[in-house]
């Protein structure tokens, strides 16, 4: 039945956002740690963890963003 596709499927996409946040949250707390590190220690190392998840998080983070507006849209 069509509706109950419709309900399944908002619900996936209800879960795939949550998980997603999720995501940038354990991403933003590595990332914050590092970038501490690197300001207040000049850890070298620690600075280069955070590029790294600087670029994970930006990903995420335009993937949030398009999921949000298709989400918005329905």
């Amino acid at each position: 039945d069509w509706s109950s596709d419709v309900c399944s499927s908002d619900l996936k996409n209800h879960i795939a956002m949550n998980e997603l946040v999720e995501k940038i949250n354990l991403l933003w707390d590595s990332f914050s740690k590092d970038a501490d590190a690197l300001v207040t220690k000049g850890n070298k190392s620690a600075g280069q963890r955070a590029r790294k998840t600087s670029l994970e998080l930006a990903a995420l983070l335009k993937e949030f963003r398009a999921q949000s507006i298709a989400e918005s849209k329905k």
